[in-house]
């Protein structure tokens, strides 16, 4: 069965030099991506949310419900006037409060309310969906290879910065 890659191949074949295997899959796993991407706007505006809300609602979870906003800031690669803002609207949206530590009167914490984290569980399950869905065309074996080969080029190009 032919796909879109096939005919990308086909259409440049002899016209750019490239090796057609190498074409082949990274062209396949940037097509993925892209799916995969656009699984997740859907997923977000499903729910009613912004891909922001839902970076820094996910970065809040893994850190366990709570964090300063310089975690999140570092977590997500923004400044902190950036991160202010975010938070500022995050908050106006009840999905986080910001809360002075008990320990040290100038520290804030920034903290998941439930209504946050209700709403980051439906995008996630939405999302977890799709690509259970996706991923599904392959038997179980062929997903424990596949994930092991995407591991190994991962590993190399971590390794090769």
């Amino acid at each position: 069965m032919e796909d879109s890659v096939d005919r990308h191949l086909a259409r440049w074949r002899g016209k750019a030099p490239f090796d057609e295997r190498v074409e082949a899959i990274v062209s396949r796993m940037q097509f993925l991506v892209k799916h995969l991407s656009h699984t997740k706007e859907v997923a977000l505006s499903e729910v009613g949310m912004q891909d922001f809300e839902f970076e820094t609602l996910h970065r809040l979870v893994a850190r366990g419900g709570a964090a300063t906003p310089s975690e999140l800031a570092a977590d997500l690669l923004l400044s902190p006037a950036g991160m202010t803002g975010r938070l500022d609207t995050l908050e106006r949206a009840e999905l986080v409060r910001r809360v002075r530590s008990t320990e040290d009167r100038r520290r804030v914490d920034v903290e998941l309310t439930p209504k946050g984290h209700d709403l980051w569980m439906e995008a996630m399950t939405i999302r977890g969906e799709v690509e259970t869905s996706m991923i599904s065309a392959l038997p179980p074996e062929d997903q424990a290879i596949l994930d092991d080969l995407l591991r190994r080029l991962l590993l190399k190009a971590e390794t090769d910065r």
